[in-house]
């Protein structure tokens, strides 16, 4: 059983929130059940333009409801949907497109009023993020998207004059400039990185792997994957300047987050989600770079897409999908950019930014844009997540902590995926 059918188990036994009568009006308005996974600021910003969305017309309301992380927020969506009692509209992270759309559980988008018309930036669209994506209809609109991307420590990189590494050598050549460990208890790591899928699926582009195959074989990125993987054990065991933040998921992420923002490490790989919380809470000038490459560059995209569920009543569907129109519009796309750190989804808004100088005020953010040129779309596949979250990652931490052999780590990772070697 993967770990995503047990905390479906788990949640439709545990949460009473699933089940009771739909809400039809609100004020004669119709209602659109949304449900959301943030915390913190990018919580604030989105309950901000929903309440600005439910102020600004009179056919819809909005209601948003909190579901926990990701995880959480995806097996609650599963259980809510074999109960017959789906909310209208939601945000799933985009490796689990696949699954849902192929299961038949989504609204197909391309009908709606306007959605043919929608100019949305191609690397972060469904027909861009996913290969042969427009070949499917359109069930998913980018919503919180992203990439992996480098945060240094200018005052760090400039007592070393060092520049911002571009390939993996130069990486390690920069960790272990920044590495210190004083006796009077004093350590600062070089580099700092969750041990994650998505920042090991990146350095598996870089050595020009990929995970799956165009003919569907599940390969792991085969050589380039063995090697990012032994890239990361190098800087671990052998060279001892970077740290594996500790805990799973986003535990790992705000774990290394923190490092960062301390002083504990020089450089760290996340998300541009967090550019907004770094640059705020930071007591040093933060710079962003490109990811470096190996044989090649190349990221992921990352993050959630909005996706309309099929047995909801129709008034629901209309309202949720005035709600997601409005959000593509430049003004909204704009705000919830600016205000968080997540990459702006249409063209049009792009363009406002740049005209306005914002991106001259605002270099960081252009960097993550401008790293969309080496984006590398996820394959169309419905068992990526499954491969992702009950394969691979827990293969990926036992390897790192452990200084597993590589090449049987990820050997016992195809083998259970489906792919023998």
């Amino acid at each position: 059983m993967s770990t995503l059918s047990r905390r479906a188990i788990i949640a439709a036994a545990s949460s009473s929130a699933l089940v009771g009568c739909r809400k039809k009006s609100h004020d004669g308005r119709a209602v659109a059940r949304l449900w959301f996974c943030y915390g913190g600021n990018n919580r604030v910003v989105l309950l901000d333009l929903v309440n600005k969305f439910n102020k600004l017309q009179g056919a819809a309301v909005v209601e948003p409801v909190f579901q926990g992380d990701y995880f959480e927020s995806l097996a609650k969506l599963r259980t809510a949907i074999a109960a017959g009692v789906p909310p209208t509209f939601s945000h799933v992270l985009g490796e689990v497109i696949p699954y849902l759309s192929t299961a038949g559980v989504l609204e197909p988008l391309d009908d709606y009023p306007g959605a043919r018309r929608l100019d949305f930036v191609k690397q972060l669209a469904q027909h861009g993020a996913f290969e042969n994506g427009d070949k499917h209809p359109m069930v998913a609109l980018p919503f919180n998207r992203s990439t992996p991307i480098m945060y240094t420590r200018q005052d760090m990189m400039d007592d070393y004059r060092l520049k911002a590494p571009r390939t993996w050598d130069e990486l390690l050549f920069a960790a272990k400039r920044l590495y210190r460990n004083e006796s009077d208890g004093g350590l600062r790591w070089g580099f700092e990185v969750p041990i994650d899928w998505w920042f090991w699926l990146a350095m598996v582009g870089q050595a020009g792997g990929r995970v799956i195959e165009p003919d569907g074989r599940i390969t792991l990125g085969g050589d380039a994957g063995v090697r990012a993987l032994q890239f990361w054990q190098s800087l671990v065991h052998e060279h001892k300047v970077m740290r594996p933040p500790p805990g799973r998921d986003f535990n790992a992420w705000d774990a290394a987050n923190t490092d960062f923002l301390a002083g504990r490490a020089g450089i760290t790989w996340t998300s541009t989600a967090y550019l907004r919380y770094i640059e705020k809470n930071a007591r040093f000038r933060v710079v962003t770079c490109p990811l470096p490459g190996d044989v090649r560059r190349s990221v992921p995209t990352g993050g959630t897409f909005f996706v309309m569920l099929k047995d909801v009543p129709q008034a629901e569907k209309i309202a949720a999908w005035s709600f997601l129109k409005w959000m593509c519009e430049p003004e909204q796309t704009i705000e919830w950019a600016t205000r968080t750190g997540y990459l702006p989804v249409t063209n049009a808004a792009v363009n406002r930014l740049r005209n306005q100088g914002y991106y001259d005020k605002h270099p960081n953010d252009w960097v993550a844009y401008e790293q969309l040129d080496h984006a590398d779309p996820w394959p169309w596949s419905t068992t990526l997540f499954r491969i992702e979250r009950d394969i691979v990652n827990p293969r990926l931490e036992e390897a790192i902590l452990t200084n597993r052999n590589a090449k049987d780590a990820l050997r016992d990772a195809r083998e259970e995926a489906g792919t023998p070697s």
